[in-house]
């Protein structure tokens, strides 16, 4: 099959524009009516009036007695009034109807004996005095709810006092969900095994939940295999009944670009292709006068053009209107280059350093569900730009709360499992406190925090002149910072290989050797400094390794090349190895720690994170981690 291009690739602001353009959701909005107690959330399709007033009868405020207000006039505690129970004076309770012939309520307090026959009454009361007049709150014919307001829980108490038992809403949008791929799993099936080549399909998970979110009600459709015929079938079949179609994949410039070609030949496809990163490969259409999408596959992807493009009409439909998130000025804590033509949103998590809040980036890939998961927030890169720039204030939307932001430590630096491992700790200790980590390599860590761009570093940088960690890089980077090193593990680093050691690679010199594949750790991190050392005492040019080039950010991800095959060999720790059932060849035992300012360390979140760290149930888990030797975790071993 031909591949095809896209066919009118389109600026997110012209895409948005177009889309919207097409659609009056006022004229295409439905109305349906409910129970006034199933109402909250949902939208009034039109005033709503009382049918009753509220009150509906003249009703005490107040515990006490019902009385005539002119019975009381003249009372005095000289010269008090005598009333009779249940002719002139009626015992009553809040919220009860006034007995006729009253129009005032002496509050049980003002009477000396309340249980007397007569009472005695020592001041006048006026009338109406405590008591709720009828309609004081609606008049029946009164406007309750006016149209385009969403229902309250206060407002349902409102409406049924008005009387108001059933209301006209704004009907939720049906969105149909079309999930599509021959390797496709179902959910219900995910329990199982997955064969070879196929994957689970989640993505219509995640869509459901947000078409909640923006108002309407989704429906997922079985799986359609990478077939025109079947798809533009299901396509037909979904349209006929909903408010809005959602296929999920099989929308990017490929030869199995199914989705355009079934939209095209059902209706009209508007835009294949927004300049948006997540997000290219968005088809926009419309079928019988009914908005579908061509949602990209890869999940973060998906969310991303969903937000763009389907949750303004759904929410439009469902008669809500959503709201902007809010932004906050923020410094990445890297360079961010990105790609001019593409708006690009990049996740970041976010923690105030001093009086800055540093963004520190997640994984950018458009497969990376965790990175939206872990994200507080979101930075757009413009159309125009080349990326952004580390330490230059930029806006952020702003995905959780700032108490969430200004409970974060930042950590930068190298990358070691037990970092997530004492991010879930923490929580668990003060759910107010987070740790946000970014893995920028151990100097790259000592640059932030001389610039002030982190609360801590993680660092296991060894020095062959001084066979000594972190100590000399310490005195060369941050001379002038106070701070301590405070120990978090000693661990084995390695050689990571395919279980089984085909390529029976047991040395250094053995990544030298023909049709083997080595993955590299990033430059600045402390595993890329090591290599070097080592390829240098064995006399060996980095050049002669294949793969030398090639560059990961962690030791995980050092880890799943070797275990998908992509490299036959990479160094890294052996908690790593461990964690995907890789052979290890153990090197040597190297230190890794905590490079922490006096400033941080004197903070109240940094102190309890020292808890977490010099905890049984710290240095438990971490040994389980394998590799790991404790015998010095949460020391201060050295300071400056």
């Amino acid at each position: 099959m031909k591949r095809r291009i896209y066919l009118s690739m389109k600026s997110l602001e012209e895409a948005r524009e177009l889309w919207l353009s097409r659609f009056d959701v006022d004229a295409m909005a439905k109305a349906e009516e409910v129970p006034v107690t199933a109402a909250a959330g949902r939208v009034t399709a039109g005033p709503v009036m009382a049918l009753r007033s509220s009150p509906a009868a003249h009703q005490a405020a107040m515990d006490g007695f019902a009385v005539a207000a002119a019975g009381t006039f003249g009372a005095t505690p000289d010269r008090p009034r005598q009333l009779a129970v249940g002719r002139e004076a009626f015992p009553i309770n809040t919220g009860h109807v006034m007995p006729p012939g009253t129009d005032a309520v002496i509050m049980v307090e003002q009477v000396p004996d309340p249980e007397a026959d007569p009472i005695t009454v020592e001041a006048p009361t006026f009338p109406w005095q405590h008591v709720r007049r009828v309609g004081e709150d609606l008049v029946k014919g009164e406007m309750v709810l006016p149209e385009g307001v969403e229902i309250t829980p206060w407002a349902q108490g409102a409406l049924l006092a008005a009387g108001v038992t059933r209301v006209r809403v704004r009907r939720r949008p049906q969105v149909v969900i079309i999930p599509t791929g021959t390797e496709l799993v179902p959910v219900t099936e995910l329990d199982q095994d997955l064969p070879e080549g196929r994957l689970p399909e989640f993505n219509s998970t995640i869509l459901a939940g947000l078409v909640a979110e923006a108002g309407g009600v989704a429906e997922v459709a079985p799986i359609v295999r990478d077939d025109p015929g079947g798809l533009a079938a299901a396509l037909k079949e979904a349209v006929a009944g909903a408010d809005m179609v959602l296929i999920n994949a099989g929308s990017s410039a490929g030869t199995e670009d199914y989705t355009s070609q079934a939209i095209g030949a059902l209706g009209e496809v508007l835009v294949h292709g927004v300049a948006m990163m997540p997000g290219k490969p968005t088809v926009l259409g419309m079928v019988k006068g009914k908005p579908v999408i061509g949602n990209p596959g890869y999940p973060v992807s998906a969310v991303l053009s969903f937000e763009q493009f389907a949750a303004p009409l759904i929410a439009g439909l469902a008669g809500k209107r959503l709201t902007p998130r809010p932004t906050l000025t923020v410094y990445p804590a890297q360079n961010l280059p990105s790609k001019p033509g593409l708006t690009e949103f990049i996740r970041v998590t976010l923690g105030r350093v001093g009086d800055k809040i540093i963004a520190t980036p997640l994984p950018r890939g458009a497969g990376t569900i965790t990175s939206l998961v872990r994200a507080d927030g979101m930075l757009v890169v413009p159309a125009l730009s080349e990326g952004l720039e580390e330490d230059r204030p930029v806006a952020a939307e702003l995905l959780v709360t700032p108490e969430d932001i200004d409970g974060t430590l930042v950590v930068l630096g190298s990358h070691d499992n037990t970092i997530d491992l004492l991010a879930t700790m923490l929580r668990r200790r003060d759910h107010r406190l987070r740790l946000s980590s970014g893995h920028v390599g151990s100097l790259g860590g000592l640059m932030a925090l001389r610039q002030g761009r982190a609360h801590l570093g993680g660092s296991h940088m060894l020095d062959p002149e001084t066979n000594t960690y972190n100590v000399p890089f310490i005195k060369r980077y941050l001379t002038e910072v106070p701070l301590k090193l405070v120990n978090l593990a000693w661990r084995e680093q390695g050689l990571m290989v395919a279980p089984g050691n085909p390529k029976q690679i047991k040395t250094i010199r053995d990544l030298t050797c023909p049709g083997v594949r080595f993955i590299n750790r990033q430059r600045g991190a402390g595993t890329r400094l090591l290599l070097d050392y080592l390829l240098q005492e064995e006399g060996l040019e980095a050049a002669k390794v294949d793969g030398y080039d090639r560059e990961e950010y962690t030791h995980m991800a050092v880890a799943v090349n070797v275990f998908s095959g992509t490299a036959d060999v990479g160094l890294g720790i052996m908690a790593a190895a461990k964690a995907l059932g890789l052979d290890f060849m153990p090197l040597l035992p190297e230190r890794y720690d905590l490079v922490v300012p006096e400033t941080t360390f004197a903070d109240h979140r940094f102190q309890t994170l020292l808890e977490v760290i010099r905890s049984r149930e710290f240095q438990e888990a971490a040994k389980a981690l394998g590799g790991y030797d404790l015998k010095d975790c949460g020391k201060i071993l050295w300071e400056q």
